[in-house]
């Protein structure tokens, strides 16, 4: 399945181009950015170049792969963060999500904005069961957006995550696409 770019209010959610690389590679190499995520701080405009070169492939939807999503600034063009979109081989109808900000576009729920739409669209295209995200305990401001969002907290991993050179509390959270649908049309 090809990916069909979503718009909201203020962005646009699409594939990544070319010209999404430079501002990619900045915020992956931010520290604060990147605390909580699996790339390091050396994260390159080599590594930019092989996610632009593997984002279409495999399909949207193939059970197994992850896609990440560029999340643009509809009115400046402006790479904002990405989404990333895990479709659960050993779960059916599971979908795995996360998203990355660019410290410039934190706290001013572009975020939200974006996972709503994103996650609309995967319980309407998809016939999911369940969307869930694993995120750092340390990491409140991703907690605040799964919550505002409906997620519920379904875990708490304690130190369960030896994560760039230290334990780590991991927590997850869920929703069910009965929940989602509740949800949105409130």
């Amino acid at each position: 399945m090809t990916f069909t770019p979503l718009e909201t209010s203020r962005l646009l959610i699409r594939r990544f181009v070319a010209d999404d690389l430079a501002g990619l590679v900045r915020y992956r190499a931010d520290p604060d950015v990147a605390r909580y995520q699996d790339w390091d701080l050396d994260w390159s405009l080599l590594d930019a170049e092989q996610l632009l070169e593997t984002s279409d492939e495999p399909a949207f939807g193939t059970q197994g792969e992850w896609t990440q999503l560029a999340v643009v600034d509809r009115t400046s063009g402006r790479l904002c963060g990405d989404i990333g979109i895990h479709f659960v081989k050993s779960q059916p109808s599971t979908v795995e999500v996360g998203v990355t900000m660019d410290r410039e576009c934190q706290g001013l729920g572009l975020a939200t904005e974006a996972m709503r739409s994103v996650i609309s669209r995967l319980f309407s295209d998809f016939t999911l069961h369940r969307v869930f995200a694993h995120v750092d305990a340390r990491n409140l401001p991703a907690r605040a957006v799964l919550t505002g969002l409906g997620f519920r907290e379904e875990a708490v991993l304690r130190e369960a995550d030896w994560f760039k050179g230290e334990w780590t509390t991991l927590c997850i959270y869920a929703v069910l696409a009965e929940e989602w649908t509740r949800e949105s049309t409130r």
